[in-house]
């Protein structure tokens, strides 16, 4: 049985480890058996969710699926294990025990002398982030929400502006009240980017039942305003009826032209 490729990619927050994950597996399309594993996520694993939505050929493992992860590594091809900033790097040791594995750390440019550094068998050079030592990491999971799109835009922005703290990363999923699924994402100090739609079918029978929910990193977070503001963003149940029945007349006067 041939020895699969094990990549282990780490890195400070937000300088784009998924980014870079993502393109190896662009690049290896042809390859059949790919697994990714990203540990530490809990109940929020937006990585995991963005990624099996843009690669469904793709195996991926969240936190619970440990044992499932190890006893497919031998019959896969390339083996692909994020590790998120707020995990020691010698996690990687516990999970793998013995395994042979390449590191890679995705740092910022002016990133120096770091314990990745020491890691490492290549630095890639990642995104210009603003991160620091004093930063705290605040997650939610919204599963079942469904969030008006206008009041996420204001959210996003407050969130981005300053308003809960000093933000340095956010990222997240939302249902929104259209039946769409899209995916936010925020680095400071990196160009603005737009919501991107995740490519799902749009959901508009009641409460959607697949994952979404936020995950800031930043100072000084104001965790609970954040948690409250969220709550309020969601649409009742009379709401979601209406915007879906909304949308799916519209749907089909499309067709109808």
């Amino acid at each position: 049985m041939s020895v699969p490729n094990i990549i282990v990619v780490a890195g400070s927050s937000g300088a784009g480890k998924t980014t870079w994950v993502c393109q190896q597996m662009r690049d290896i399309a042809d390859v059949e058996q790919i697994i990714y594993f990203s540990p530490g996520t809990g109940t929020v694993p937006i990585d995991q969710s963005r990624i099996t939505t843009e690669f469904p050929g793709i195996q991926v493992f969240s936190d619970g699926q440990e044992v499932e992860f190890l006893n497919q590594i031998p019959k896969a091809e390339a083996v692909y294990i994020e590790l998120g900033f707020y995990l020691q790097l010698e996690a990687i040791a516990q999970i793998l025990d013995n395994l042979t594995y390449r590191a890679i750390a995705v740092l910022p440019p002016d990133f120096k002398d770091s314990e990745y550094h020491s890691w490492a068998n290549e630095i890639v050079r990642g995104a210009p982030t603003q991160s620091s030592t004093a930063e705290t990491l605040w997650r939610a999971a919204s599963n079942g929400q469904v969030i008006d799109e206008n009041s996420l835009e204001e959210f996003w922005y407050e969130i981005t502006h300053g308003a809960y703290g000093i933000v340095t990363r956010a990222k997240g999923i939302f249902d929104v009240n259209d039946g769409r699924s899209l995916y936010c994402d925020f680095v400071a100090g990196v160009a603005h980017t737009d919501f991107l739609e995740l490519d799902l079918p749009r959901y508009l029978e009641g409460r959607p039942q697949r994952f979404s929910g936020l995950e800031v990193v930043g100072e000084n977070l104001d965790e609970a305003t954040l948690r409250q503001t969220l709550s309020d963003c969601c649409l009742s149940d009379v709401a979601i009826l209406q915007y879906q029945q909304q949308v799916k007349e519209i749907l089909l006067e499309g067709e109808k032209v």
